[in-house]
């Protein structure tokens, strides 16, 4: 049972952290990290999937205005490529508790692996819907990803992105085989292994 109340370590400064995108095929996969402030709460913060856009972004600028610290990292995809998408995630991860402007005591991370990291960390299965903190990098990561998504969709509209987001999804797939891979497809993943006549 994972949905009991979380039960925090004894720490004083504590980052949740995060990551959206390890199932895409195309596009760096991006870790937050953040520290909130006990003075300042903020309302509603969940796991960003469960939440609408245009919640997600409210909380997103609040959460920055908010937070003690709060920072973004990513692994690109030559990195996801080179490492695997576990190795690079746990990268981005140590990125994104690299560049926080206050340094945390303690680290709580969405999922069942921890990075290597200078300070005491937890994983917490279902974290985004647990901890606040993570629920917070979450969000972040994930408003941040699909920007860059909408972004790319401008750029190269015949496949879709700003609808998928870069998932296997049939359109995905079928833009795929009809228009061949990008640079930023993620070359080690199987479906565009197999666009490129590498599978």
């Amino acid at each position: 049972m994972t949905d009991e109340a979380f039960v925090y370590p004894d720490a004083r400064l504590i980052a949740g952290v995060d990551e959206v995108g390890r199932g895409p095929l195309v596009g760096a996969v991006v870790t937050a990290a953040v520290i909130l402030d006990p003075n300042q709460p903020i309302e509603g913060l969940t796991d960003s999937k469960k939440l609408s856009e245009k919640k997600r972004l409210a909380l997103y600028d609040e959460i920055k205005a908010k937070a003690l610290a709060w920072s973004l990292g990513r692994a690109e995809p030559e990195e996801i490529d080179r490492l695997n998408i576990l190795q690079a995630t746990m990268v981005a991860m140590q990125r994104a508790i690299a560049g926080l402007a206050v340094t945390p005591d303690y680290a709580l991370i969405d999922g069942n692996r921890v990075p290597s990291l200078p300070m005491p960390a937890q994983a917490v299965v279902k974290g985004d819907l647990r901890v606040a903190e993570i629920s917070a990098a979450s969000i972040l990561a994930k408003v941040d990803r699909d920007r860059e998504m909408a972004e790319l969709d401008i750029a190269y509209p015949a496949y879709g992105f700003a609808q998928h987001k870069g998932y296997p999804t049939k359109a995905h797939m079928a833009a795929l085989s009809e228009h061949g891979a990008l640079p930023m497809h993620r070359k080690s993943f199987k479906p565009v292994k197999r666009a490129l006549g590498l599978a």
